[in-house]
């Protein structure tokens, strides 16, 4: 579970490292970012051209907080060069049902 602190943070500038997916099981796509809601927005509807909205990739399965960008480029370079079975190891051990974050970062309800 998300604490409202934390859920504070993220609307304020929170270096973030996120998944997005297709659909369960998809496309996934691997990002950085120091404004996770706004570019989980932007994901959302497909605001921005590229492989995300071409590929219709658009459901934020899971996040983790940095204290620092820096810190949060490392992992995500470390994310990218993993492989695919790795990566969906980590989104089903939060998410196993792939649910879409969206609302958990908007203050919602968290992932089972």
């Amino acid at each position: 579970m998300v604490r409202r602190c934390t859920l504070r943070r993220m609307r304020e500038r929170q270096p973030a490292v996120y998944l997005l997916a297709s659909k369960p099981q998809g496309t996934l796509y691997v990002g950085v970012t120091s404004a996770l809601v706004q570019r989980a927005w932007q994901h959302r509807t497909h605001a921005v051209a590229g492989f995300t909205a071409c590929h219709q990739v658009d459901r934020l399965v899971w996040y983790e907080l940095h204290g620092t960008m820096e810190v949060a480029i490392s992992r995500e370079k470390q994310l990218k060069r993993w492989n695919r079975a790795w990566k969906i190891r980590l989104i089903e051990e939060r998410n196993p049902r792939w649910r879409d974050l969206w609302g958990e970062i908007l203050g919602g309800t968290p992932a089972e």
